[in-house]
């Protein structure tokens, strides 16, 4: 127990703890992560990892402070502490598409034993619009097909691309006090979405961007050269007009965007459901006791949303598979079994 109890532990430490144990016992290598909800996200990486030779044990960066967050993993750390066996996951937020142009960034994208999502946050994965059906139908138990989120999010991308770069353009030359993350957030909330016609909150997204856009041109008017070299910089990184909404920040994202829109989904599919027993041609009391135990089976829509797994085909996740196994030296995402 007392190496849980200790802060600034390094690689070092669980190198010789493993040495003790033997060439027969497993070795254990350590995943420090940023907060509990990503404890879960990260075992999920892990997992098909592990084997008769090793195991990870995924935990938080300080036992004794409690102090969690991406600064508290990668200050306490990163550089000589982290190794074999002492790993660091967080997420990629913008230091990915930052490209080392801070010291944090550097931090992420340089250490070979620091494994970032690629896409902002692990909420980014939990959105992943093809896995969205699948938890409409955890929450509802109805599978009924009514949106296309995969074209939806599509669109939201595409409106909010232009955008995008503009705010990787201010986080990376340090314009963030002029355009930041919350400003990003308020121009791309797709307030008075609609299931029967959301192309209107697309369209409403696409004329805030728009004027968003020319207030920044009058603003930077000799910045097209910069621009178009973010946007070349982001495209060859992995960013596309079509996959915008898994690189914007990830809160956002979960809980103004996809939330709200899973919840007017599911109320109509549960609704559907609903009036499906109400018209049934059974007993009263059979109705009752049907709608009494469907009602009991339903699942609030963030929980589901926390738990969702879908992601797990997602390229970009498969990306980060790829790291985890060159940094074990296993054969590639593809082709891993073990």
């Amino acid at each position: 127990m007392a190496n849980r109890l200790i802060d600034n532990i390094d690689s070092r430490y669980f190198e010789a703890a493993n040495a003790l144990r033997g060439k027969s016992a497993r070795r254990r290598i350590v995943a420090y992560v940023e907060s509990y909800d990503d404890i879960y996200f990260w075992r999920t990486v892990l997992s098909r990892f592990e084997n008769e030779k090793r195991y990870f044990e995924v935990m938080l960066p300080s036992k004794m402070n409690l102090t969690r967050g991406k600064k508290s993993v990668l200050m306490n750390f990163v550089g000589e502490h982290v190794g074999p066996d002492m790993i660091a996951c967080v997420d990629a937020d913008f230091d990915y598409l930052m490209q080392g142009a801070t010291e944090q960034s550097r931090r992420v994208i340089n250490s070979p034993y620091v494994f970032h999502t690629y896409v902002y946050a692990i909420e980014n994965y939990q959105c992943y619009a093809p896995s969205l059906h699948d938890v409409c139908v955890a929450v509802t138990l109805n599978d009924h097909r009514i949106f296309d989120f995969e074209d939806y999010f599509r669109q939201f991308s595409e409106a909010c691309f232009p955008l995008f770069v503009w705010s990787v353009w201010a986080y990376r030359t340090g314009h963030h006090g002029r355009f930041s993350l919350s400003d990003f957030n308020r121009v791309t909330d797709p307030g008075g979405f609609t299931v029967q016609n959301p192309g209107v909150s697309i369209a409403n997204i696409r004329r805030k961007v728009g004027t968003k856009i020319r207030e920044l041109q009058r603003q930077y008017p000799n910045n097209k050269e910069a621009y178009l070299k973010v946007k070349n910089d982001i495209l060859a990184l992995g960013v596309t007009p079509q996959t915008t909404y898994l690189y914007v920040q990830g809160h956002h994202l979960f809980d103004t965007v996809v939330s709200p829109i899973l919840t007017k989904i599911c109320n109509i599919l549960r609704q559907e459901r609903q009036n499906e027993i109400y018209h049934s041609q059974a007993h009263r009391t059979q109705k009752r006791n049907e709608m009494s135990c469907y009602e009991n089976s339903q699942q609030d829509v963030k929980s589901m949303l926390k738990k969702n797994v879908g992601y797990q085909h997602c390229p970009l996740f498969l990306q980060l598979q790829d790291d985890i196994a060159d940094f074990l030296g296993k054969p590639q995402s593809s082709e891993a079994t073990e």
